[in-house]
C-alpha cells in the first residue's frame, strides 16, 4: 500500500521514549541482556527506527517473528543477535545461516528436518537455534524434559546446529493472580534443571514479566510492549516505573460546516442532528486502522473532546465541534491535546481489546513521522 504523504494525517513517533524505556528497564536487570522485540514493523511503530532506538538504550539484541523481519535488520546494519520467535520453513534456512540469524526450534521433526537440510549444503557457519518449550501457552514448543532432552542431543549430534538459547513464554504474566503463571515457572524451572548443560541464553521474561514477577529464571528479557510506552496488563497491574508512549496519532480539520436539527451524517445515517451543529471532517478511516467501531468515541480538538458521529468511513470520520474552528486545525487522535489525552488503551477500551492491536493494525497508509 502506498503512504499517503500528501494529507495531514501521521503518527509521530517518538525515539527517545522508546530509548527511555529501554534504559529504564535495564537499570533493574541486574546484569541480564535485554532483546527488543521489534516484530510486526515494531508493533506499528517501525522496526528500524524502534531498533534504533532501543540499541541506544541498551539493548543487546532483537527479536522478530518471521524470517524476513530479521533480514530487514541485517540489512539495516545491525550485527547484534536476533532471535525469529518461531519456526522457518525449512527450505529457508539457508537465509538464516547467511544472515546469522538465530531460529526457534518447537518440535523434533522440524529440527531432524533442519539438522539434514543445513548438513546437505556444506554451510561455512552453524545454524544457531533457541528451543521453545510450551509450559502452558499451547502454541509452539516441546512439552516436557524428555523431549527437550532429546532436542539438545539432535543437536550436539549435528556438526552444523549450535545450540544457543532456551526459552518459554507466559501466558497470564499481566494478570493480578499469578497461579497459572507460578506453574508456568516451576515446569520451565524443572525442566532446565534436567538439562546436562545450559546454552548462552535462557530466557522466559516477556514485558509483563520482566515488571512483576522477579522469581522468573533466565539471563536475557524479551521487552516488547512496554518498550514502546504501553502497560502490558492493561489497567490490571500499576507500572513499575513510568513507561513514555512514544507513538502520537495526529491529523486535521479538512472541512468544517455548520448543519441545521435534522440532518443526517455518515452511511445509514447513525446519527442526526439535534440542533444546529458545527461538523469536522477528518482524513482517516477504517483502511488506515481506525475502525468502524470507534463512532461515538472523542478526539481532541483545541482541547475539546470531540465525539465521532456517523460511521467512521474507509478514508474520513465526522467529528461535532463545540464551535466553529477553522480548517487546518490540529485533531489529535492518540497523544496530548492541551491539557487533554486520549492513550492507546483509550482506544482499545473502545474497541473491546488490547492496546497491542491498536499498535498493530494503524495502516502503511499513515506516515510514521520519527522525532529524537
Amino acid at each position: 500500500m502506498v503512504i499517503a504523504w500528501h494529507r495531514p494525517t501521521k503518527a509521530i513517533v517518538h525515539k527517545q521514549a522508546i530509548t527511555e524505556n529501554v534504559a529504564n528497564e535495564i537499570a533493574r536487570l541486574n546484569g541480564k541482556e535485554l532483546f527488543a522485540v521489534v516484530k510486526a514493523d515494531g508493533y506499528g511503530h517501525g522496526a528500524i527506527e524502534t531498533a534504533e532506538a532501543a540499541k541506544k538504550g541498551g539493548a543487546s539484541g532483537f527479536c522478530v517473528a518471521t524470517l524476513d523481519e530479521g533480514i530487514e535488520l541485517r540489512e539495516a546494519g545491525f550485527t547484534q543477535p536476533i532471535l525469529v520467535l518461531n519456526m522457518v520453513p525449512i527450505d529457508a534456512l539457508t537465509l538464516a545461516v547467511i544472515h546469522d540469524l538465530s531460529i526457534t526450534a518447537g518440535t523434533k521433526e522440524w529440527l531432524e528436518a533442519a539438522a539434514t537440510y543445513i548438513a546437505e549444503r556444506h554451510l561455512e557457519y552453524l545454524l544457531k537455534l533457541h528451543l521453545k518449550v510450551d509450559t502452558g501457552m499451547g502454541r509452539i514448543g516441546f512439552l516436557n524434559s524428555a523431549e527437550v532432552n532429546e532436542a539438545v542431543e539432535i543437536i550436539q549430534d549435528s556438526p552444523n546446529l549450535e545450540w544457543e538459547g532456551i526459552y518459554t513464554h507466559f501466558s497470564t504474566a499481566d494478570q493480578a493472580d499469578t497461579t497459572y503463571w507460578e506453574q508456568q515457572n516451576q515446569k520451565f524451572s524443572e525442566i532446565i534443571e534436567s538439562l546436562p548443560t545450559l546454552p548462552r541464553y535462557i530466557h522466559s521474561s516477556n514485558s509483563a514479566t520482566a515488571l512483576w514477577h522477579e522469581k522468573a529464571i533466565g539471563n536475557m528479557i524479551r521487552y516488547g510492549v512496554a518498550m514502546y510506552g504501553l502497560n502490558p496488563s492493561g489497567h490490571a497491574l500499576a507500572e513499575v516505573y513510568p513507561l513514555q508512549p512514544a507513538l502520537e496519532l495526529v491529523s486535521e480539520l479538512i472541512q468544517v460546516k455548520e448543519l441545521s436539527a435534522g440532518e443526517g451524517v455518515g452511511y445509514g445515517k447513525t446519527y442526526t442532528t439535534s440542533a444546529s451543529e458545527w461538523i469536522g471532517t477528518v482524513p482517516i478511516g477504517y483502511a488506515d486502522g481506525w475502525l468502524r467501531k470507534m463512532q461515538g468515541f472523542s478526539l481532541l480538538v483545541e482541547g475539546n473532546y470531540c465525539e465521532i458521529i456517523g460511521r467512521v468511513c474507509m478514508d474520513q470520520l465526522m467529528i461535532r465541534l463545540p464551535y466553529q474552528m477553522p480548517v487546518g486545525t490540529k485533531v489529535t487522535l492518540i497523544g496530548k491535546n492541551q491539557q487533554a489525552k486520549i492513550t492507546m488503551q483509550d482506544v482499545a477500551d473502545q474497541l473491546g481489546t488490547i492496546h497491542y492491536e491498536v499498535a498493530c493494525v494503524l495502516g502503511p497508509r499513515i506516515p510514521r513521522e520519527y522525532q529524537e
